[in-house]
């Protein structure tokens, strides 16, 4: 009690004030972010002041980089009782070291008003962005450095594998030569190259499966059905899981403990879908009304296996 709480978060962390302030009157503490770029980055960081930890809990560690904070060997276990209300399929670190506070899928999106106009069917699946009355309408992110980028890749890995006569590095092959646009990153995607958020020309974006419902709540018009549309065929989507753990060396566990505890109930779970426009990890938790009538979620999204994800 008194002391101040220290987060690492990546840049797109976002939470409500009242939520925080909840959360200080429980504990009576502060809270301060330390925002630090992107997943990758950040974690580098963390692991580059180990031995000086520059936070007291880290968060936004997705599974495309949880072997490599695992091997880092920069965090504490902590099995928070509120674990028992996160599906099992999420848990992805039997060490408890991370736990899972949020998931959101990577898919296509796709500009509706666009491909009504021009009378073009609009994709349904991973293939057809291959095919010539699809091209030059795709922009995708870099997997260099873009999350987003990055989880595409390992869909199209899952989808179409590593090896055989038509494997992932023949997809790309493909994309190519099919005019695909890569942006640095999803900022640069979204608001600068697909139609219907910017003046670009490219109608088809690697976005999230939650982007459609956060379209419609943020327009200034009503929207019956979301303006654009998510490709969620079987493989087509990449689940991404975001994680957050005690960093070692903390001297605030106490107060650490309490974060991962608050992080993981439903106060803060409830508050993830309008403010970081992924799903909340707790069963539990109530979606806004929004997400329940707009929302897509793919059935068999593609899961690659963290040590598989590092090791390659």
């Amino acid at each position: 009690a008194g002391g101040t709480l220290t987060v690492m978060t990546h840049d797109s962390f976002d939470v409500s004030e009242e939520t925080i302030a909840r959360f200080q009157a429980q504990c009576g503490c502060q809270v301060q972010f330390l925002k630090s770029g992107d997943a990758g980055l950040m974690l580098n960081q963390a692991i580059l002041s180990k031995d000086n930890p520059l936070a007291d809990v880290i968060y936004g560690i997705d599974n495309t980089f949880l072997s490599r904070a695992l091997n880092g060997d920069i965090l504490e276990p902590y099995r928070s009782q509120a674990l028992a209300d996160i599906p099992d399929s999420l848990k992805l670190d039997p060490t408890f070291r991370l736990s899972p506070v949020d998931y959101g899928d990577v898919c296509l999106n796709y500009d509706k008003a666009w491909f009504q106009e021009k009378g073009v069917p609009p994709p349904t699946n991973l293939l057809d962005l291959a095919e010539p009355q699809y091209r030059g309408l795709t922009v995708v992110e870099n997997p260099a450095t873009s999350s987003p980028g990055l989880a595409f890749l390992l869909a199209t890995i899952g989808r179409f594998g590593e090896t055989g006569d038509y494997n992932y590095l023949d997809y790309w092959a493909d994309l190519k030569a099919n005019d695909v646009l890569v942006a640095d990153g999803w900022n640069d995607a979204y608001y600068g190259n697909f139609t219907y958020a910017s003046e670009g020309d490219r109608p088809i974006v690697v976005s999230y499966a939650s982007s459609p419902p956060v379209e419609a709540f943020f327009a200034t018009e009503t929207f019956e059905e979301a303006p654009t549309g998510v490709v969620t065929a079987d493989g087509s989507c990449f689940r991404q899981v975001e994680f957050a753990g005690i960093l070692q060396g903390t001297e605030n566990r106490a107060l650490a403990e309490q974060w991962i505890d608050f992080m993981l109930g439903t106060t803060f779970q409830e508050d993830i879908p309008l403010k970081m426009f992924v799903f909340p990890a707790n069963s539990r938790a109530a979606l806004p009304d929004v997400f329940v009538r707009l929302a897509q979620i793919p059935a068999n999204p593609v899961m690659v296996d963290p040590a598989a994800i590092e090791a390659n």
